[in-house]
C-alpha cells in the first residue's frame, strides 16, 4: 500500500492509494477525490490523508484484518505504528520490540494518521461500504455536561457532540521561533535579492511558505494610495488570495486577505525588481517569485533551501520557513 498523486485532465492533482498491485483502492479513491474536489481540500490534505490511509491498510494485510471492520482494534493499529517502522527497499518489515525501544512515530503522528483512518471509515459508512457500527467503534457520543462553564454558551442548553474514542495526549512544546538576531543572521547570508526578499516576506510580512510563492504580480500594491488600480486598501500591502497554481504552491487560507509591508519590505521588493529587471527583462511569468539562478522557486521554498541558507548564516542550527514565519506584523521595525 502506497499513496499515489493523481493528475487530473485540467492539470489538478490529488492523492490516492495504491495496492500492492498497482491497482487503485476503489473506497479510499472516491473518498480522497470528493475530499479534493467536493471539499475543496488543499493537495497537500489529501496526500497526508492517503499516507494515514495507506498505514491503516497496510496494518489490516499484515494482520489478516477486514478494514471496514477493524475499527474495534484501533488501540492496536496504535502500537503497530508506535514500533513498526516503515518498509524499505520493498524488503519486509520485523516489529522488535522490548525494553527501551525507540518509538518509531511520536504522538502527533500517529494522532494525525487516526484523523486520516476516522475520515475513511466514516465516509465508508456513509458510502455503503462499511457497517453502520463503525461509527461506534470509533467515535463515543458525549454531551455538555462534562465541559467547563465557559465552553457551554450562554443559553447552557445540553447539546451532544463526538469525541474521538482512540487519541493519544500529545506533550505540550513551546513553538521555536526565530529570534530577530537569528533573522538578521539569515538575511545577511542571503547572496540575491529575491531569498532576501523571501526571508522578509516569511519574517516580518507573516506569509506562508505556499503563500509566498503563489504571489503573482498583480498582488503586490506599493504605492501609498493604490485606488487608481482599483484597491481601495491604504499604504503598501500584499493581496493573499487562494487559488490553484501551476507550481504546486497553495494558500492554507479560504479567505483572501491583505497583509501590510513595512519600509524595509518595500526596499527588498525595489532591489529584487530591478535583480530580476536585470536578468529576465520585462518578459516572465506572472508569478512573483521566479527561477533567477538555479533550482525553481517552489522547490526552494522547502526546507531544503532553507537548510541551505541557515549554514551559511551561522545560526548553528538549520531551519525552515514555519521557524522563520511569524505572525503578520509580529516583528518590529
Amino acid at each position: 500500500m502506497r499513496a499515489f498523486p493523481v493528475v487530473m485532465p485540467s492539470g489538478q492533482r490529488y492523492w490516492t492509494v495504491l495496492d500492492d498491485d498497482l491497482e487503485v483502492v476503489p473506497v479510499t479513491d472516491h473518498w480522497l477525490r470528493n475530499l479534493r474536489f467536493g471539499r475543496d481540500r488543499a493537495e497537500l490534505t489529501t496526500k497526508v490523508y492517503a499516507d494515514g490511509a495507506a498505514l491503516y491498510l497496510r496494518w489490516c494485510r499484515a494482520t489478516g484484518r477486514q478494514w471496514a471492520e477493524a475499527g474495534r482494534d484501533l488501540g492496536l493499529f496504535m502500537v503497530w505504528l508506535k514500533y513498526t517502522p516503515a518498509p524499505r527497499d520493498g524488503g519486509a518489515v520485523v516489529v522488535q520490540p522490548g525494553p527501551g525501544s525507540e518509538p518509531v512515530r511520536g504522538e502527533r503522528r500517529i494522532n494525525r494518521v487516526l484523523v486520516a483512518v476516522r475520515g475513511l471509515l466514516s465516509y465508508a459508512v456513509t458510502a455503503g461500504e462499511a457497517p453502520r457500527g463503525v461509527l461506534g467503534q470509533i467515535y463515543e457520543l458525549a454531551d455538555s455536561r462534562d465541559l467547563p462553564v465557559e465552553a457551554t454558551g450562554e443559553d447552557g442548553g445540553l447539546f451532544l457532540r463526538l469525541r474521538p474514542v482512540h487519541r493519544l495526549r500529545e506533550p505540550e512544546a513551546d513553538v521555536d521561533r526565530a529570534a530577530d538576531a537569528e533573522l538578521v543572521a539569515m538575511f545577511t547570508a542571503c547572496r540575491s535579492a529575491r531569498d532576501r526578499l523571501v526571508v522578509l516576506l516569511l519574517g516580518r510580512v507573516g506569509l506562508r511558505r505556499g503563500q509566498a510563492a503563489e504571489l503573482r504580480r498583480g498582488d503586490v500594491h506599493l504605492l501609498p494610495d493604490s485606488r487608481g488600480l482599483g484597491c481601495e486598501h491604504p499604504g503598501a500591502h500584499v493581496h493573499v488570495r487562494r487559488r490553484e497554481n501551476s507550481n504546486g504552491a497553495w494558500s492554507k487560507s479560504r479567505q483572501a486577505w491583505v497583509a501590510p509591508l513595512d519600509f524595509l519590505t518595500v526596499s527588498a521588493f525595489d532591489l529584487y525588481y530591478e535583480e530580476r529587471h536585470r536578468l529576465q527583462g520585462q518578459g516572465g511569468v506572472d508569478f512573483l517569485l521566479v527561477n533567477l539562478f538555479r533550482a525553481p522557486m517552489w522547490r526552494r521554498c522547502r526546507r531544503r533551501r532553507s537548510g541551505s541558507c541557515s549554514s551559511g548564516s551561522g545560526s548553528g542550527r538549520g531551519w525552515g520557513g514555519g521557524w522563520v514565519r511569524t505572525w503578520p506584523g509580529g516583528r518590529s521595525a
